[in-house]
């Protein structure tokens, strides 16, 4: 079970690493916040909402996108620093 908003939602399946790699290259290529239905239009390959949703999940929590009432945004940067990388690991976490 994953939680999914506020209420527990059952995974019937996990998405491919394709799948996760084609939904971070979309977020990379947005130059601005961009709605999960916008999201859902620029993908290459059609897929369903609770996958999207998941993969959103995975990357939040991984630290690589910020989910906003607005939107998507990419956040993660490859070139930042080991310092400040473990200050974000170690930093308090804040839903938005």
């Amino acid at each position: 079970m994953m939680e999914l908003g506020k209420k527990p939602v059952r995974i019937i399946h996990y998405p491919r690493l394709d799948t996760v790699l084609m939904v971070e290259d979309s977020l990379k290529k947005s130059e601005a916040v961009i709605s999960k239905n916008e999201l859902m239009r620029r993908l290459p390959k059609k897929m369903i909402r609770q996958t999207l949703n998941v993969i959103l999940n995975y990357l939040e929590d991984a630290g690589k996108v910020y989910i906003s009432k607005k939107g998507v945004s990419w956040i993660w940067h490859e070139d930042i620093s080991p310092t400040l990388q473990k200050k974000l690991k170690d930093s308090v976490k804040i839903r938005g």
